[in-house]
């Protein structure tokens, strides 16, 4: 219970916390009143649309990273900005981790690095090398080995 609040609070069939009054005979409200807005079932297009659009991002990015060949590797950045998503390495990582069925080794920082650590690093590097990537020292010679994304028509 809230500081100062002495009403109840009962969680409707969406899940969202809502607020009764206790004893006020004129606020009670009905269920369609106490929802908030912009959960409400007439939602517009544009709200119902996020979640497909999440897949639809995730689905690029895992076609981006397909597209690198056996034997070659590519950034984080050069994926992202492969699927039309400049600026969002981070959310090819996220997608690397979560995917299934992926080629995630030849996906690297800036530079050819292995961003991995421990027991995954040590996977990645001999999966690499498996391919025929070559290393220089802890990096993968990028100029080399490093996949192009051509311009998609």
């Amino acid at each position: 219970m809230v500081a100062g609040f002495s009403g109840i609070v009962v969680v409707d069939s969406i899940g969202m916390d809502c607020a009764v009054k206790k004893g006020s005979k004129g606020s009670q409200k009905s269920e369609a009143e106490r929802r908030p807005k912009a959960l409400s079932p007439d939602k517009s297009s544009s709200d119902r649309s996020a979640p497909d659009h999440a897949s639809k991002t995730r689905m690029r990015i895992e076609a981006a990273i397909r597209r690198i060949p056996q034997g070659k590797v590519s950034t984080y950045g050069a994926v992202a900005r492969a699927a039309g998503l400049p600026g969002a390495a981070r959310l090819v990582a996220r997608v690397l981790h979560r995917g299934f069925g992926l080629p995630w080794q030849r996906v690297l920082g800036a530079g050819g690095e292995i961003k991995l650590r421990g027991d995954s690093a040590i996977e990645q590097r001999l999966r690499l090398e498996a391919e025929g990537v070559r290393f220089r020292g802890r990096k993968v010679d990028m100029k080399q080995c490093e996949f192009k994304f051509g311009s998609r028509k």
